[in-house]
């Protein structure tokens, strides 16, 4: 087996990241030089959920597994993508969009919802994301499905003053089967070969709700 081609999902962290509204803002200054120090070395400051990152099912429920206790199994699998781009600002995806690559979803696999949204990555219509549908996630569950990803914002729809939301039922349905979630995707276009070998793997941090990603998508041969 060889490695044939990687495709980068992530974003770019920086200062100037795109975070959800009321997150810790990231913030990365010059610690040492080799001019002053000898070396050079970066003071890097975020939230656990900046940039392309996992959500463990401790970021929504107090009693579920901590990012450290979810099986490393969890984030790396064969990908299914499924095509979501025709929808606009606030579109759900439903089984219909899943209905033509649902033949190909089995236990173990990772979902890649391709909504085609990160092109507003950094803009104010970024968090007017397309969203997954419960009825949705519950059949995915169902199928064996334990890890999902998303090239927006949030799986769930994000909420405003215009718009309540629903209580993030998606995040608290794969949390209750002890899923993660990726989001932030990016690049997922790129993803041209059948059965592409998805990481998710996040930094192992103690205790955490989730945790940035180098999320990539491997063409192995």
């Amino acid at each position: 087996m060889r490695i044939v081609r990687i495709v980068d999902l992530s974003v770019t962290v920086g200062n100037d990241t795109q975070t959800y509204p009321g997150d810790p803002a990231p913030k990365f200054e010059v610690h040492s030089t080799v001019a002053k120090d000898g070396f050079n070395l970066l003071s890097v400051q975020m939230g656990s959920q900046t940039g392309t990152h996992v959500d463990a099912p401790f970021h929504f429920q107090d009693d579920a597994a901590k990012l450290d206790e979810v099986p490393l199994a969890n984030f790396v699998g064969t990908g299914v993508i499924v095509d979501a781009t025709d929808l606009g600002a606030r579109g759900r995806i439903t089984w219909r969009h899943i209905e033509p690559v649902a033949a190909r979803i089995h236990p173990g696999c990772i979902v890649l919802l391709h909504t085609g949204w990160s092109r507003h990555y950094g803009t104010a219509r970024y968090f007017e994301n397309p969203f997954l549908d419960a009825e949705a996630c519950r059949r995915l569950l169902a199928l064996g499905v334990r890890a999902f990803g998303i090239d927006a914002l949030n799986i769930d729809e994000t909420p405003d003053s215009m718009h309540p939301g629903e209580g993030f039922p998606v995040h608290h349905l794969i949390a209750d089967a002890v899923g993660v979630i990726c989001e932030n995707l990016t690049n997922l276009a790129a993803i041209t070969f059948e059965d592409p070998f998805i990481s998710l793997l996040p930094i192992a941090i103690e205790g955490a709700d989730g945790a940035p990603v180098r999320a990539v998508a491997m063409h192995l041969e």
